[in-house]
């Protein structure tokens, strides 16, 4: 199993918060906060479930105070609980939420290579993930 202590882990998570920021819009709540990719997630996940358990999970972490903690906190969620590849299909589902979050260079909104790296993601369903969450 991939655990903490993994030069791979670290890579693969450092890799998939640059995809998820890339071209990512600048977005503030109302009290001016910069959002980042997990308002993204929480949104695009609120509109296909009711709730998903990654989310609750991460909002009940006190010690989670930025938007980045909370996405990578989110990421390893996913990964131990092998959901990665299908929360971020739920959130790549819907055209106009896209283009509402990212600019035209985001691979997301290209469709082959969205479906590349969702074919990607749903292989690593087949790895075990140890992580401390």
């Amino acid at each position: 199993p991939v655990t903490d202590g993994s030069r791979e882990l670290h890579s693969l998570c450092a890799q998939l918060e640059f995809l998820l920021q890339f071209d990512l819009k600048e977005k503030r709540s109302f009290f001016g906060q910069r959002k980042d990719y997990w308002d993204f997630l929480c949104q695009g996940l609120s509109r296909r479930r009711q709730e998903h358990e990654g989310v609750r999970f991460v909002t009940s972490l006190d010690k989670l105070k930025t938007p980045v903690g909370r996405g990578r906190a989110f990421l390893r969620y996913c990964l131990v609980h092998r959901q990665l590849a299908e929360s971020l299909q739920l959130c790549l589902l819907d055209p106009e939420s896209l283009c509402e979050w990212y600019y035209a260079r985001s691979p997301f909104l290209n469709p082959q290579r969205r479906a590349e790296i969702l074919g990607t993601l749903y292989e690593l369903d087949g790895v075990s993930f140890h992580l401390a969450l």
